[in-house]
């Protein structure tokens, strides 16, 4: 094999490929076009720089500091400086971290009790507003202290690990593709969510035992361990570990429902984002900053049309899926001796004794006996939830913007 360095070079003495330099020492660079040859520019990274909507990374020496200025000049860094730029670079994962941090850390407590909502069939009250739901997370907190709503937390993290790593390695060892290409057709699509219904199957299991975890009463449950949620749910695979009534569903049963749930909420949140995103791009494309400019309110905005689509997308996805994921979590509950939180007083237990012979069954109970809004019971969790995660995105701009513009 041939070397990849090129005779002749050592550091910074490109001496040419062997030709006779004119003094001695080696000779500095005097031209882009010989760096061009051993340079590239790096890929275009989302989050890596500031690109706004369009742009690529212009080539090296295409209004780069190196291409624009001489061998005794400074760079121009421009009127932001680097601490701006560097800033400004650090923007987008700021505010991606802020994002997930209050999708799955700050949002806990509204999905325990929408959660803990949805199976309580002896409530009288439904919580279809926050103004009801606030209250009972006060009552909740005070009578069992602030871990009782954040109980189940640590198996949700295990759920989403098992879900991404049995997607990679189903897409790896099966033709089943795990993105859609730009030039998708039916078989793709297919294919696709044909990949996403085999791991909620393979999840499936896991997804029980934190439905367990985050709706069970903290007063008669012992600390759970780490791994309790794959011991749990490789005890109901095999039907061994924690005792379980007769009324207990088969997995086989629970399929239908998990993948229908799953799939569809996927669905309808890629559709959702993607509209959404085209709206945003379509909007922003006028009201881009000329070339050259340092519009610092730009620059930020560039990363928010992602977080602001994938918003929209959860939250439609969610609302839209409300009743059919009260169905779910009731069967996935029945016959696990679970027993949950009074949602109508915040103080006392009440056990879960459900009859559901199926998910056509369970759906017609709940309309017969609750009416048509016992499918939203706990809604106005939701409400809070989206609210609480609007809040933290909008806190995170202001304070990036602050930021930014301290620094220019």
């Amino acid at each position: 094999m041939h070397p990849r360095r090129p005779e002749g070079f050592d550091g910074l003495g490109y001496r040419g490929g062997g030709r006779e330099e004119s003094g001695p020492g080696p000779r500095p660079f005097g031209s882009v076009s010989e760096l061009g040859h051993w340079v590239t520019s790096p890929p275009d990274i989302p989050g890596s720089r500031n690109l706004h909507w369009g742009e690529k990374t212009p080539p090296y020496g295409a209004g780069t500091p190196l291409g624009g200025a001489g061998l005794n000049e400074e760079p121009n860094l421009g009127p932001g400086g680097p601490g701006a730029d560097q800033l400004n670079r650090f923007a987008g994962f700021g505010i991606g971290l802020a994002s997930l941090f209050t999708e799955n850390v700050l949002a806990h407590p509204c999905i325990v009790l929408r959660r803990q909502c949805q199976v309580n069939y002896h409530a009288r009250n439904y919580h279809l507003t926050p103004f009801t739901i606030v209250n009972i997370m006060y009552s909740i907190n005070k009578t069992q202290g602030p871990r009782a709503l954040w109980k189940g937390m640590g198996s949700t993290f295990i759920v989403q690990g098992i879900t991404l790593g049995t997607e990679g390695i189903i897409s790896e060892f099966t033709p089943l593709p795990r993105e859609l290409s730009h030039k998708w057709n039916l078989k793709q699509i297919g294919g696709h969510l044909l990949l996403k219904g085999l791991t909620h199957v393979v999840a499936m299991p896991f997804y029980s035992a934190s439905l367990i975890e985050t709706v069970q009463s903290e007063i008669i449950r012992d600390n759970p361990g780490i791994l309790d949620c794959v011991k749990e749910g490789i005890g109901r695979v095999v039907g061994m570990g924690v005792p379980h009534s007769k009324r207990l569903l088969p997995l086989m049963v629970l399929t239908f429902p998990t993948v229908l749930h799953g799939v569809l909420h996927y669905v309808i949140s890629s559709i959702i984002q993607k509209l959404v995103l085209y709206v945003l791009k379509r909007g922003n494309s006028h009201n881009l900053p000329p070339e050259g400019s340092t519009s610092i309110q730009g620059m930020l905005d560039a990363y928010f049309p992602e977080l602001i689509a994938s918003f929209a997308a959860s939250l439609c996805a969610d609302v839209m899926l409300y009743p059919l994921e009260t169905v779910l979590h009731r069967l996935h509950i029945q016959g696990t001796r679970t027993i949950i939180d009074n949602t109508d007083l915040g103080y006392e237990v009440l056990p879960i004794n459900t009859q559901y012979e199926g998910m056509r069954d369970c759906i017609n109970t709940i309309r017969r006996e609750e009416g048509m809004l016992g499918f939203y019971k706990g809604f106005g969790a939701v409400v809070v939830q989206y609210t609480l995660h609007v809040a933290v995105l909008q806190l995170t701009k202001i304070i990036y913007s602050t930021l930014l513009q301290n620094v220019s």
